[in-house]
């Protein structure tokens, strides 16, 4: 079994995401709730960010991480949870680079 997939406690961004809180910052977490296709990630992945824009995990593999991350501080900022869906027939994600045919929902939630 290949231990390198397995995620330590460096890596972890719920562990990041608890460090951080522990330190005084303002955290959300967007987690990959449904997939269609082709995804680059699957559901459960995770990216925890900070209200400075400070990010760690992935939910796309890269291609919609900046507007998650964006989404993730008004987020923070209002305290109201939102659900955003990327998909090749979605005109954002041709913009952030999700053209890998598939389609991701993610849920963002503010953390404490």
């Amino acid at each position: 079994m290949d231990e390198s997939i397995y995620l330590d406690e460096a890596r972890d961004p719920l562990i990041i995401a608890e460090g951080w809180m522990k330190d005084g910052k303002d955290v959300a977490i967007a987690t990959v709730v449904e997939t269609w296709g082709s995804a680059p990630r699957p559901v459960g992945s995770h990216l925890v960010i900070d209200a400075e824009g400070n990010f760690h995990g992935s939910v796309s593999g890269g291609c919609v991480e900046g507007a998650v991350v964006a989404e993730a501080i008004d987020v923070i900022d209002s305290g109201k949870a939102k659900m955003l869906e990327f998909g090749v027939a979605d005109e954002t994600a041709w913009q952030v680079g999700l053209s890998c045919g598939g389609r991701i929902k993610v849920y963002v939630e503010r953390l404490g």
